[in-house]
Parts: C-alpha cells; sequence; structure tokens
C-alpha cells in the first residue's frame, strides 16, 4: 500500500507563504502525475495544481503566479509553495498520486492551511 504524507500547514497571515510536502513511499516517477487538491468547509474538493512524471505543471486559475509546485525525485517528495496567500486559500489541503488509466489513485490524509485576514 502506497503512503502519502503531507505536512506543512498551518496558521498564517494574508500575505504570508507556507511550503506544503507530500512525502510518497514510492518512487514518484512511477505516477503519471502527482495532485495537489484542495477542500474548504462546504465547498467542493478542487484540483490546484499538478506535475506530471514529464515535469509538466499545471495551475487552477486562481492560484496561478502565486502557488508553485516542484519535486525532489531523490526524496519522493513533491512541494507545493505558497506565496500571497489569501483567506480564500483556507483549505485542507490534499496530495494526489495517480497512474492514468488504472485503478491506482492515492491520496495522503490533508493539512490544514488557514489564512487569516
Amino acid at each position: 500500500q502506497v503512503q502519502l504524507v503531507e505536512s506543512g500547514g498551518g496558521l498564517v497571515q494574508a500575505g504570508g507563504s507556507l511550503r506544503l510536502s507530500c512525502a510518497t513511499s514510492r518512487n514518484i516517477l512511477r505516477f503519471d502525475a502527482i495532485n495537489w487538491y484542495r477542500q474548504a468547509p462546504g465547498e467542493q474538493r478542487e484540483l490546484v495544481a499538478s506535475i506530471t512524471s514529464g515535469g509538466r505543471t499545471n495551475y487552477a486559475d486562481s492560484v496561478k503566479a502565486r502557488f508553485t509546485i516542484s519535486r525532489d525525485n531523490d526524496k519522493n517528495t513533491v512541494y507545493l509553495q505558497l506565496k500571497s496567500l489569501k483567506p480564500d486559500d483556507t483549505a485542507v489541503y490534499y496530495c494526489n498520486a495517480v497512474v492514468w488509466g488504472t485503478s491506482v489513485d492515492y491520496w495522503g490524509q490533508g493539512t490544514q492551511v488557514t489564512v487569516s485576514s
């Protein structure tokens, strides 16, 4: 069973920064993509950013130019750098690893990000 462990969440003031980490128990390059999702109270889970095994990145419009996804292959860890945080960024952030076209779809337990105004 693959494990994904998120860390790095916390309470930050608007305009501040955080770096989230997603450590996997499997070689991250064996996944087609590692995704970061977030879910605010009463809202649906939304895709925030993704990085493919080939290194292609994609971002939700709401976080472009503020969030950066990256990875350290040696550490099997994917990062999400959050900058210029807004209260609307408050949510539980989840890491997700997938292999396209298969049932491989793993989730972490989530890490809370709270942005105060």
